[in-house]
């Protein structure tokens, strides 16, 4: 399967991809106002995740030019280097033409082009036998980030199958699940800072990729009002490079950190006990007593409220009593039976000495005294520096208050913390800093977009106990469990999911765990699948663990000489490194050709001062047999007969996806889109079907937004007017607060459950991970690969993260994104390489417990000195993405995630899990140790592994030596002059 590097390797790549340029002939006139484009469509950029407006400029029906759309409330027209290359991520050599059916072994590459009737009858003839036999344990259906999820999971669930999750797993479960059963939000697309008012900004593990225009607007404006900026990541990049103070900390202990702020906080007194009181659950009474069914859960009334000790009546009231006293500390007595209040669990966990500045300052690579100097900030910042904004509001019980309070103090998280086994519970530390100083939904703080906050941890529970054939799930796929019963398990523990999601492997899987999907489905574990399919996902490269294990196990056969995972239909617009391994291929369209939408119900474009939706439409038409792959998926749901895909007589429901936009609704009033609803077009969030609906948001710019009014934009969880505009929009059931919960009772429940406490219990051998991991209040642990590697042997950390202009591994075949990066180095801090002899340009082995890779090296100082990263997702393999051979990113490019194990070490008992964070699933892709070795002078000039050459699909045409754009309309207007 391996082989070296073809000839040309080691010189510079041929395929010089550049823009067509001219300079003008001295004397010509330069004309400084041309005439761009006959027409502007404004639609919604796909270039990441921002979701930014854009303006195209089509000229002849081809795109000219891209630019930000000035009204647009995400970019409010600000544009990266990402969306304004669009143009050449739509006109990739790389696009898929027709449809595919393999015609030689899996993974080669060798397809013959077929029509689309013919990929509809091969997909309806298996998926048919599947839904009348065994929609759960034949069918796992999974997609990357496709912004759908809406639609993909509700087929899922008319289709009959659990076995559905998106990109989440591998990505953020950690941050979204963390904060969802926290605040009931969570920070990237569910919150942002209150960039107008903050004055002490902290960002945790925050790399380029994410949310990318919106978080430079805000920088700005806080650099602009002298705010501070304070970064905690072990790479000194982008946001974190312009930072006021960067916290260089080692890989994995951020939780560590956080809990040293909590402690010197707890040990000064620094928190804000009254929005404690009014806000979260720390005053609610909590069981003491150790072997009891019941210890560690709240204390309830007989209607079930939760109970707090009312320090001036001195009895239990009910928590959530206005005009109650709680207490916050001390013990009561309620019934006989020893009982705490939260805020005393949490000061006597927290102000324990091992958490002090000095325990844990050589573990987390940072001084004491820095920890001590930036928990004094964050003391001062939020409680001597206070803002007030006159503006009058009442909460949900009826008390007026005469301004909004807030202490200036906001943070933001994304995958740096995310990524890595210990994860969920610093994703969780953080909240509870954030709450200690009173610091959500404040001025100056972290700030929810709706539909968020809901209840922690919101509804509804995940799906699939109760799977037949023919028959559609009882709800969606996807959802939170709040105890042992809602788990999808058998009575014997089994997971009832391919994935193992909701299982005791993953309890709060909120997102499922796709990365665990083609191993389990390989190895039968927990069962035999026969239909595989994926969208947009590139499973066989960058978006797996263990890469080279993970392609031997798509190509693998049984002792019948059968593939053992049968069949593998998959969707992607361009020859990434997964369609070979695909039995049969739909080919998408690009983002620029299709509908899109950007939903309430899914990942809306809110910010935090009103709700906010969008969608894509088609702005040139395709020139290549191809299909968005929302309107195939409607379609196969419409010829498969699955309910609400058809109407009574049998006959397809939707024309396509631009029709269940406008016409699905999901419950009644209620569809993918907001704005312009009812036959008026007047109602927004719930109404009648608006058949124009699609046009009004075109006309408007591709998006719709509603502000709120001002005393709706803060303290959301607990504002009568927001909480009242909230129900009418669907977001929640009832206008009632939403509780932080600082203590989770439905991961006590888990440890009772560990304990053999409850109907739903684990098997013996996981009843100790059960126990430790799902702690009610977050702690910190090692990671998991550190913890089981000899860290003598394996000293380094290795990250991965992506550059600011590429997202999608589809940005590395993108000719204009190519010439900024088109190979990646291991960046090594200065004084780690001189200790190993290592210099500048040198070529490595870059080695884990799990294999080599070899790349070039680039000295820094902007890196924790025990660490190294590079860019992910720049090495390719030779065949792929419309390049050349001798492309630099298939010869002296790298993919770290070829080490990256994909399963923990075994434990006692034998089993072995997935890497991931044991509470929600999240792959640890963080969690790498290794060592990096100098390669011999023979070894230098091309990277490892190399792969066998992929074929090229019938339609792909050669690799072009350089890549132009624009050439043809100058020469129509030069024709035309």
């Amino acid at each position: 399967m391996m082989q070296g590097p073809p000839r040309g390797a080691n010189s510079a790549p041929s395929q010089r991809q550049l823009a067509d340029t001219r300079a003008p002939d001295e004397g010509d006139s330069v004309d400084t106002s041309p005439d761009v484009s006959d027409s502007i469509a404004k639609t919604t950029c796909y270039m990441c995740a921002c979701r930014c407006g854009i303006d195209v400029h089509i000229k002849d029906g081809k795109v000219r030019y891209i630019n930000g759309n000035k009204d647009h409330p995400v970019n409010r027209g600000v544009i990266c280097g990402k969306g304004s290359s669009g143009i050449m991520q739509h006109y990739s050599p790389a696009r898929l033409k027709k449809p595919l059916l393999r015609t030689g072994p899996r993974g080669s590459g060798e397809f013959r082009e077929i029509e689309w009737e013919e990929a509809f009858s091969i997909a309806i003839e298996r998926l048919s036998d599947i839904r009348r036999t065994d929609p759960k344990k034949k069918l796992a259906f999974f997609t990357g980030r496709d912004q759908s999820q809406s639609l993909t999971g509700w087929w899922a669930s008319q289709f009959g199958t659990p076995n559905f999750a998106a990109h989440g797993g591998f990505c953020s479960v950690n941050m979204a699940a963390g904060g969802l059963y926290t605040i009931g939000g969570s920070f990237w697309e569910f919150g942002e800072p209150d960039w107008d008012n903050t004055k002490y900004f902290m960002l945790f593990g925050v790399a380029e990729d994410h949310d990318s225009n919106p978080i430079k607007i805000g920088l700005g404006k806080l650099k602009a009002r002298g705010a501070k900026v304070v970064s905690i990541n072990p790479c000194r990049t982008g946001y974190n490079a312009i930072a006021d103070d960067w916290i260089g900390i080692r890989p994995g202990t951020d939780g560590l950190f956080v809990f040293a702020l909590i402690h010197e906080l707890l040990k000064a007194g620094r928190v804000d006990l009254d929005y404690l009181l009014r806000y979260t659950n720390a005053h609610v009474l909590v069981i003491q007593e150790p072997g009891a069914a019941d210890d560690g859960l709240f204390v309830r009334d007989s209607d079930g409220n939760p109970l707090a000790w009312d320090r001036v009546a001195k009895r239990p009231v009910n928590a959530t009593d206005a005009d109650a006293k709680p207490a916050l500390t001390g013990s009561c007595d309620v019934d006989g039976r020893r009982c705490v209040p939260v805020f005393q669990l949490i000061a006597d966990r927290y102000l324990d000495e091992s958490y002090a500045p000095d325990a844990v300052a050589e573990r987390c690579g940072i001084s004491a005294g820095t920890i001590r100097r930036i928990a004094a900030e964050l003391a001062h910042v939020a409680f001597e520096q206070a803002i007030e904004l006159p503006v009058a509001w009442t909460d949900w019980a009826g008390r007026r208050h005469e301004t909004i309070k807030g202490r200036p103090v906001s943070m933001h998280a994304m995958r740096g913390i995310s990524a890595h086994s210990n994860g969920f519970h610093t994703c969780r530390a953080i909240h509870l800093l954030q709450v200690l100083l009173g610091t959500v939904d404040v001025p100056g703080g972290f700030r929810f977009k709706p539909p968020y906050p809901r209840s922690a941890p919101p509804g509804p529970k995940p799906c699939g106990k109760d799977v037949r054939p023919m028959t559609p799930l009882d709800g969606m796929p996807l959802g939170f469990v709040c105890g042992p019963d809602d788990l999808l398990v058998d009575e014997a523990g089994t997971p009832l999911r391919i994935d193992k999601a909701y299982s005791w492997d993953s309890p709060l899987a909120a997102h499922g765990l796709m990365h665990t999907v083609i191993r389990n489905a390989w190895a039968g574990d927990p069962y035999k699948i026969d239909t595989l399919m994926m969208y947009m996902s590139n499973m066989a490269w960058n978006s797996s663990m263990n890469t080279v294990e993970t392609m031997a196990m798509l190509t693998d056969h049984d002792e019948a000489g059968n593939y053992r995972i049968p069949f593998i239909i998959y969707s992607d617009a361009y020859y990434s490194e997964t369609v070979p391994f695909a039995d049969l291929v739909l080919p998408d369209t690009t983002y620029l050709e299709r509908h899109d939408c950007i939903s309430l119900l899914d990942r809306p474009i809110s910010h935090a001062d009103g709700p906010g939706d969008a969608i894509r439409h088609p702005v040139v038409e395709p020139d290549r047999d191809v299909r968005p792959f929302q309107s195939v998926l409607i379609e196969l749901g419409a010829r498969l007969g699955l309910p609400g895909f058809v109407d009574d007589d049998g006959s397809a429901k939707y024309r396509d996806y631009a029709d269940y936009i406008v016409n699905h609704e999901r419950t009644p009033g209620i569809g993918p889109l907001a704005g312009w609803r009812g036959k008026d077009e007047t109602s927004i969030g719930k109404g009648d079907v608006n058949p124009n609906q699609l046009q009004r948001y075109i006309d408007n710019g591709g998006f719709w937004h509603h502000d709120f009014a001002d005393d709706q934009r803060y303290y959301k969880m607990a504002n009568r007017s927001y909480l009242d505009f909230a129900v009418q929009l669907g977001f929640i059931p009832k206008a009632e607060p939403i509780v932080f919960q600082l203590y989770s009772e439905p991961m006590q429940r888990f440890r009772l459950a560990a304990r053999g406490h409850g109907r739903v219990v684990p098997p013996q051998t996981q009843r100790e991970r059960v126990e430790t991991y799902m702690d009610p209040l977050p702690f910190w642990y090692m990671p998991f690969e550190e913890a089981a590697v000899d860290l003598g042997k394996y000293p380094l950390h290795a990250l991965t993260q992506r550059p600011m202009h590429m997202y999608h591994s589809w940005g590395s075949q993108n000719a204009w994104l190519r010439q900024i990066t088109s190979q990646n180095r291991l960046f090594v801090h200065h004084r780690t390489a001189a200790a190993l002899g290592l210099a500048d340009d040198d070529w490595v082995w870059i080695e884990s417990i799990n294999g080599k890779v070899k790349g070039q090296i680039k000295l820094v100082d902007g890196v924790n000195e025990s660490t190294v990263w590079t860019w992910n997702a720049i090495g390719k393999r030779r065949g792929t993405w419309g390049l050349k051979d001798d492309a630099a990113e298939s010869n002296r490019g790298f993919l770290l995630n070829h080490i990256i194990g994909d399963q923990t070490s075994a434990d006692a008992s034998g089993k072995r899990y997935s890497n991931s964070d044991p509470v929600t699933g999240q792959a640890a892709w963080f969690d790498l140790r290794v060592r990096i070795v100098k390669c011999a002078a023979e070894e230098a000039g091309f990277t490892e592994p190399q792969f066998e050459r992929f074929h090229q699909p019938p339609h792909l045409e050669p690799s072009p030596d350089k890549l132009t754009f624009g050439a043809g309309f100058r020469q129509a207007r030069e024709a035309a002059e």
